[in-house]
């Protein structure tokens, strides 16, 4: 069932004022404000991208500029896409990060496509850990047609701040069956946005709630016309997600949010409201980045008790590097992940990856194992496949996104990097790829479709990388070079 909670009132300031539209109360005796706090694509960023840019830095920044405080006149949502990301966080599978979020005291988080990456049973022992409802009314069962309430998504929740009934609901971007990986959302369907917000309202209605909120994995170019769709529900706030966008404005009476990415920033929204009329009286909003904001004690400890625990296993140091080098879809280090698949099995003929599974550059100095991690975070292995020339060729020129491929295009043609043959699109092909790209995702449904008998290697789409990195037995004397 939908989650009610109930929070006490403390008094808190209200800063950062952008924009502002307000209507003269009746009565000051009734009215009653909250703050909304939101942040999305966080991506397992509890350490920050910089240094003082992660999440006890904002728990900090939050208490200096924002007074706040868990108890307080406070809902702390998220946008979804919670962990996949640094070793930190992708390591646990997102156990750590969902107690970094319980300590932060987040209120809801929508469903983001990257909470599927683990899979299912993954995702429901998150939801459980949690201490906040994972939102998403238009995720459903295949067959029902049902809110996966048993994997602990939520299509709405109600809760009481400082005596102001607020029911949010959640959306989940309609791109998750190829964002994350096809085969770990099979059972599901991602329905229209529109029809889940008009099957959802009504029963918050019924609730007589006060304000009606929206935390969305949406991106913000989707949410502008679902917004004008729904004004007859009036919808106070509508939060982004997805397309790690920073954003906070009034589209008609709606407030539009995007909290940025990475806990590098956050929205904010002031709500008031008239408790005997149940009416909006005051509405404000606003962005911030960070300020020399110190780091809160609590979540830094917890963030280093996560950090020790992994270290023992990821803290071997693998390789040197004198210099950064960028990843890319024609980055040297992209190129020489995909040769180290060939380099791994030398009967392939091809190998491709898509390059947004390469998350992060390769740093200079030590690289050690949470780096390769960090860089290459999901749970994807290695297929093999046989198929037709014409196939690997429609791939690498008409896919929806780029490709790191062990090919080399000269003259017109397609080029096997390790023989200089071309690429004959009548004969057949020994391609690895990765368990993502055969299952479909990113739109590459052909690769099945071509060899529905592919074989899963079971090797990690990370694991070459890393033992060729070893094998180069690299050193600040011998460091790395592409």
């Amino acid at each position: 069932m939908p989650q009610s909670t109930t929070k006490t009132l403390l008094p808190t300031l209200l800063l950062l004022t952008l924009a502002t539209c307000t209507t003269q109360p009746q009565n000051q005796a009734n009215i009653r404000k909250l703050t909304v706090l939101y942040t999305n694509d966080e991506h397992g960023w509890m350490q920050g991208m910089e240094p003082g840019q992660g999440a006890a830095n904002l728990m900090q920044l939050w208490k200096d500029q924002e007074g706040y405080d868990p108890d307080g006149p406070f809902l702390l949502l998220s946008g979804g896409d919670n962990w996949t990301g640094p070793a930190i966080s992708t390591w646990t599978r997102g156990e750590s990060m969902v107690e970094v979020m319980n300590a932060m005291a987040y209120d809801a988080s929508a469903v983001g496509n990257h909470e599927f990456d683990f899979g299912l049973e993954v995702l429901a022992q998150r939801a459980a850990e949690a201490d906040f409802p994972y939102l998403s009314a238009n995720t459903r069962w295949r067959k029902g047609q049902q809110v996966p309430e048993d994997l602990g998504i939520l299509p709405y929740t109600v809760t009481a701040v400082n005596d102001i009934s607020v029911g949010i609901i959640g959306l989940t971007t309609r791109d998750t069956p190829t964002s994350t990986n096809p085969a770990n959302v099979a059972e599901l369907d991602f329905i229209d946005y529109e029809l889940a917000l008009r099957e959802t309202v009504p029963h918050l209605r019924e609730r007589d709630i006060d304000l009606l909120l929206v935390a969305s994995h949406v991106c913000i170019d989707e949410l502008l016309p679902l917004i004008e769709a729904t004004a007859d529900l009036d919808l106070d706030m509508v939060g982004a997600g997805h397309c790690n966008e920073l954003e906070a404005r009034l589209v008609n009476d709606t407030v539009l949010l995007g909290g940025g990415y990475h806990f590098t920033a956050y929205a904010r929204a002031d709500f008031s409201v008239d408790i005997a009329s149940g009416q909006r009286t005051a509405t404000s909003y606003g962005t911030r980045g960070y300020s020399d904001s110190q780091a809160d004690p609590q979540i830094t400890r917890l963030i280093n008790l996560w950090s020790s625990g992994i270290e023992a296993s990821l803290s071997e140091v693998i390789a040197y590097s004198d210099q950064a080098v960028a990843r890319g879809a024609n980055s040297p280090l992209n190129q020489a992940i995909i040769d180290s698949w060939l380099w791994h099995d030398d009967s392939a003929d091809i190998a491709i990856t898509n390059a947004g599974g390469i998350r992060i550059d390769l740093p200079a100095g030590e690289i050690d194992l949470a780096t390769v991690v960090a860089m290459m975070p999901f749970d994807n292995t290695i297929v093999a496949v046989t198929i037709p020339g014409a196939t690997v060729i429609d791939v690498l020129e008409n896919g929806s996104r780029p490709v790191v491929a062990g090919v080399q295009y000269s003259n017109g043609q397609w080029l096997l990097r390790q023989s200089g043959q071309a690429i004959d699109p009548r004969s057949n092909y020994r391609v690895l790829v990765n368990s993502f790209m055969y299952a479909g995702g990113d739109g590459y449904e052909g690769l099945k479709t071509a060899d529905p008998s592919g074989f899963d290697t079971a090797i990690h789409y990370r694991q070459p990388f890393v033992e060729w990195l070893r094998s180069l037995q690299t050193s600040p004397d011998q460091p790395l070079s592409f």
